[in-house]
């Protein structure tokens, strides 16, 4: 070998250890990243498992909604598709029905709640004027003792 090959070998040599040691080292700094990546989420999960669970349920939502379906998707699931629609229907329409009909067992039909409301306005009214009508009353004898008190005065003098 020459001088000039040794010489480039070994500004070759010197650039690889270079390299292979920067690539070293991104590789423990990429693990020891990972490593406190993979904790955090670890003490994530322990704390709020519920809101990983509907995290992961919103991202698979996203991800199927914008995933295209293909042919053979719509074939096989077309009729689960329709029977969970049809099922999602009819657990809603007995909960409506079973509502209704607890409400109409404890009286609380829609003519019930106007009649009660109806009621409630109505003793509201009397008794505002019973109020009304006691403040006037409480006012006209401080009047009438005050004229009493004024003309015995005048008697007086």
């Amino acid at each position: 070998m020459t001088d000039k090959h040794a010489k480039d070998h070994a500004e070759t040599q010197g650039r690889y250890d270079h390299a292979r040691d920067a690539a070293a080292d991104a590789y423990a700094a990429s693990r020891d990243s990972v490593t406190q990546a993979a904790r955090r989420a670890t003490a994530g999960l322990e704390a709020n498992p519920l809101g990983v669970v509907v995290g992961g349920l919103a991202v698979g939502a996203l991800v199927g909604a914008l995933v295209p379906r293909s042919d053979r998707e719509k074939q096989l699931l077309a009729p689960a598709g329709r029977r969970l629609g049809e099922t999602a229907r009819a657990a809603v329409q007995a909960a409506r029905d079973a509502g209704y009909a607890e409400l109409d067992q404890r009286g609380l039909t829609r003519h019930a709640a106007k009649d009660q409301a109806k009621g409630v306005v109505e003793g509201l009214g009397k008794a505002l004027s019973s109020a009304g009508n006691a403040a006037a009353g409480a006012a006209r004898g401080k009047a009438d003792q005050g004229a009493d008190e004024a003309g015995d005065r005048s008697s007086q003098g």
